[in-house]
């Protein structure tokens, strides 16, 4: 496969190990490793990552391996969002897989003709391989065009990647207009989007997540994502152990098995995005979310108003800063009884 490939790894060697198999039957000619240092206060983490690293050394094929480790632990929101960032400064296209994505073979074919079919056309920013429709096929081709993008196992170009923004610089003269309804079509939902949003741009760096900010890239460029009418990617972190975001299993999204697309591709004959499809998805998993998780949401979104909407000082940004660090651990289910 000519199609380079980024694989971005950590702290388990079981599901890396369950990931690189797969990459391995792919044989791409260029895989870039990129690989998060130990935390300090975790004493385990030395000897996981040093085996998760391990792992990438069993490459046996014809294969430029280059790696990115870093040494300290820079978070799940630098760590990916610099090791991308440093493979597009490489290469012009790169399919990524983070070490819980597990792709079906089908997927890096289906990545691989995309991101030579769209190259060049600007409108398309995203190529996804996970599949939120639950087998329920709603288009007639092999994939459709969406607002919305899925960092479980994807491809995408130097081009649009360029757009990608940590800080969120252009979020405050967005926020309080009618942008983001627009796209979601959906008050309810407007908070989902906006919450990670706030936090993005008052943490900047130091968020511990970099899709959010990369979706946004993606709706203020306009762009559209590419999504297999096929689940292409299954999840495997839901529950484990040592997974940050994933930790508790999820009884619909963590359990979309991977599947077979056929070829050859039948290719839309047209680049027009499935309403119907990004309303679904809206209705049966944001609001769903939104509902078990109501007043988590709520409280973030007042107490980022309140300093955001005043146009803040570094110093309040600060404050904010310090407010989110000590009252926001993780998932909704951790967030401190206090408030």
């Amino acid at each position: 496969m000519q199609t380079p490939v980024c694989f971005i790894i950590f702290n388990r060697p079981d599901t890396t190990e369950i990931v690189f198999r797969e990459i391995a039957r792919a044989k791409p000619e260029k895989l870039f490793v990129v690989a998060d240092g130990p935390r300090p206060e975790h004493p385990d983490d030395p000897e996981k990552c040093a085996a998760a690293r391990a792992v990438i050394d069993r490459v046996n094929w014809k294969c430029e391996v280059s790696k990115n480790y870093s040494d300290v632990n820079l978070g799940c929101g630098r760590r990916p969002a610099t090791g991308i960032h440093w493979v597009f400064e490489q290469v012009e296209e790169a399919i990524i897989l983070e070490d819980d994505c597990l792709p079906h073979p089908t997927f890096f074919r289906f990545c691989e003709e995309l991101l030579d079919r769209y190259r060049h056309d600007e409108r398309i920013m995203h190529i996804s391989g996970y599949n939120y429709q639950f087998k329920h096929r709603r288009d007639p081709f092999s994939y459709f065009f969406s607002y919305f993008n899925f960092s479980t196992g994807w491809a995408s170009w130097r081009r649009a990647w360029q757009h990608h923004d940590m800080q969120m610089k252009h979020w405050p003269a967005l926020r309080n207009t009618s942008w983001l309804l627009d796209i979601v079509e959906e008050p309810r939902a407007v908070e989902y989007w906006q919450w990670p949003y706030d936090r993005a741009y008052a943490l900047g760096s130091n968020v511990g997540y970099w899709d959010h900010q990369w979706n946004f890239a993606c709706w203020t460029q306009s762009g559209l994502t590419i999504r297999p009418t096929t689940n292409l990617v299954a999840n495997i972190g839901y529950g484990h152990r040592d997974a940050t975001h994933t930790s508790s299993s999820d009884p619909i999204l963590g359990d979309v098995p991977a599947e077979e697309i056929a070829f050859p591709l039948e290719h839309p004959p047209y680049v027009i995005r499935n309403v119907e499809s990004d309303r679904s998805f809206v209705r049966e998993i944001i609001l769903r979310e939104l509902s078990r998780n109501r007043g988590y949401y709520t409280r973030i979104r007042r107490k980022c108003s309140a300093v955001i909407d005043r146009h803040p000082s570094l110093e309040s940004l600060r404050l904010l800063h310090r407010w989110l660090r000590q009252n926001i651990q993780g998932r909704p289910e951790t967030v401190k009884k206090s408030w």
